[in-house]
């Protein structure tokens, strides 16, 4: 299956705005140095030994303000506000035109419009063998049968008729369905983000998810090839200006978010979290700073 969205329900009204579907949340050890360059000096980056938390948010929403429609979020790690250390995203896919306009202005992410490509294919399940029981909860090496493959591709448009910019592969083992397999216990949980500090939302920000799911513990998803293709001297200078969002970026400011994501994906995997049956809430951003430019922070006036 490939396709980007394009048509929409009501569109986001007012927050908070819900989805409905299922996500994996991958968490990565990542080298702070690689990552300190994109925090902005307003956040003090939440690291030990040298190494921060990122990773990556993988997500297919089959009910949304815009209808289905899926996300990918790169993480690049924890950063700290006072009182609290929260997730920053360096890049965001998502086939959805509205989606990526909403996120860009309202929430201040880095989205990025991309093709999602998924294949599947299922094979006859292994025979189990010892810990059978840590396959009857969905974590033991049963659950994922390494022939049962999913694979995702995610392709970035850089405008529309171009050529590409960015390419990530995955792929994961998954199980066959059973209705008889757990899932996981039901959990609730608030997910607080920054962001902002882009052209199209430079302050900076704060953004709540509450999410109630399904939340088991899998195998990491494994990242086959994530690269970008930094040679954009000819780039189509008429690309869409609410939705290319590459020509009034600085170059070299995009090859160095391109880059980043790349490593923070192929970095070393810790933890991965299934979400099922996931209904979350995103609640309206507030204001942290404002800023008057859009890729350094400067001129900031902390808001009370």
């Amino acid at each position: 299956m490939e396709a980007v969205e394009t048509k929409s329900s009501n569109g986001y009204a007012k927050a908070p705005w819900l989805f409905r579907g299922s996500a994996l949340y991958q968490l990565h050890l990542v080298k702070s140095e690689k990552v300190r360059s994109c925090i902005p000096k307003e956040f003090k980056l939440v690291e030990a030994f040298g190494y921060t938390l990122g990773g990556f948010f993988l997500a297919t929403y089959e009910d949304s303000p815009v209808g289905v429609f899926d996300e990918l979020v790169v993480i690049a790690g924890l950063v700290w506000n006072r009182p609290t250390s929260c997730a920053w995203a360096t890049t965001v896919y998502v086939n959805n035109y509205e989606a990526c306009s909403h996120g860009r202005k309202e929430v201040g992410l880095p989205s990025q419009v991309a093709r999602f490509s998924k294949t599947s294919r299922a094979v006859s399940r292994q025979s189990r063998g010892r810990g059978e029981f840590l396959n009857m909860i969905g974590i033991g090496s049963e659950f994922f049968n390494q022939n049962d493959q999913m694979n995702v591709e995610v392709t970035e448009i850089k405008s529309l008729g171009t050529t590409d910019t960015c390419n990530i592969s995955l792929t994961s083992a998954v199980p066959s369905l059973n209705i008889d397999r757990w899932i996981g216990p039901t959990i609730k949980m608030s997910l607080p983000s920054f962001s902002g500090g882009t052209e199209f939302n430079p302050n900076l920000l704060k953004y709540t998810c509450q999410i109630e799911s399904r939340v088991q513990a899998v195998k990491p998803l494994k990242v086959l090839e994530a690269f970008s293709l930094t040679n954009v001297d000819g780039e189509d200078n008429e690309s869409l200006q609410d939705y290319g969002g590459s020509n009034h970026m600085a170059k070299e400011h995009r090859n160095e978010i391109q880059n980043l994501s790349t490593y923070v994906m192929l970095s070393k995997p810790i933890l991965a979290l299934k979400f099922n049956q996931m209904k979350m809430q995103v609640e309206a951003p507030i204001v942290l700073y404002q800023c008057s430019n859009s890729l350094e922070t400067t001129n900031v006036t902390s808001v009370p």
